[in-house]
């Protein structure tokens, strides 16, 4: 009897293991058919899913962003706020999606700083204009009246004079104060980046802080690193206090990369020759 019980309990056993290889064999064979239909008919390999990494800024476009595109092109990509941040110089800025939002008080600021230097220069042109020549020697037989009138003349002119100077130095202030409306948007705008239109098209990609060339180089980099990316492309330090290269085939586009305390702290891809008016 235990010998029967035994030889019961061996052919369970059996059955247990053939059905297990039978179970192995119909996955193997059910895999290689998947396998099948994912090469094709060309019999390739099926590709590997990738990842594709974050966007490169580049002179070429950022965000589907393009130099030279119009403005209502550009607004049209979704890649910006619609509304916009600046209006200084006749350009119309705006932020990437996300951005922040407009500043009223800086914007008006812009605005008035803009509308007094147009004035005063108006005024300082005419000014110019109305200044007199310098008087005459007066001859070795004047007279007594002519003298006056020569002296009167004199002091008018030395007023016309002083009037002029005024109006230049005032002229001269505000095209400093626009300078410096225009320092103040630039430094509100290093972190989040910002797109600047002109009348012919984009004419300014700001990169956000996140933002890296194709080379890696973004805000944070090192001054050295900048340097040794590209130097040997025509990297050197504007009088606008940036280092700047030319963009290969792109005439009158250049990187321009603002550094502070030996950092990367924003970078750009401009065109200055196109006028925001």
């Amino acid at each position: 009897m235990g010998k029967n019980r035994a030889s019961v309990r061996a052919l369970g056993v059996g059955i247990s293991v053939v059905l297990l290889v039978a179970g192995a064999a119909a996955c193997s064979s059910d895999d290689k058919k998947d396998t099948a239909k994912a090469q094709g008919a060309t019999g390739a390999p099926a590709a590997a899913p990738t990842s594709k990494g974050p966007e490169a800024f580049a002179a070429t476009g950022y965000r589907g962003l393009q130099p030279g595109m119009a403005k209502d092109a550009g607004l049209a990509t979704g890649a910006l706020e619609a509304a916009p941040v600046s209006l200084l110089d006749g350009c119309t800025d705006f932020v990437y999606k996300g951005g922040p939002a407009p500043d009223q008080a800086r914007m008006a600021a812009e605005a008035a700083a803009e509308a007094r230097y147009k004035d005063l220069s108006a005024k300082a042109d005419a000014a110019r204009g109305k200044t007199p020549a310098p008087a005459g020697t007066l001859p070795p037989n004047a007279s007594a009246k002519d003298a006056a009138a020569a002296a009167a003349g004199s002091a008018a002119a030395a007023q016309d004079s002083a009037a002029a100077a005024k109006a230049i130095a005032d002229s001269t202030q505000a095209l400093v104060d626009v300078m410096v409306a225009r320092e103040t948007k630039e430094k509100a705008y290093l972190s989040t980046g910002r797109v600047s239109f002109a009348a012919g098209g984009l004419r300014e990609l700001v990169a956000p802080a996140e933002a890296r060339t194709a080379e890696g180089l973004g805000a944070g980099s090192t001054l050295e690193a900048l340097q040794q990316a590209y130097g040997a492309k025509g990297l050197q330090l504007a009088k606008s206090g940036k280092y700047v290269f030319p963009v290969e085939g792109q005439q009158g586009w250049q990187y321009e990369f603002t550094v502070d305390g030996g950092k990367v702290a924003g970078m750009a891809v401009v065109n200055r020759d196109l006028k925001c008016v």
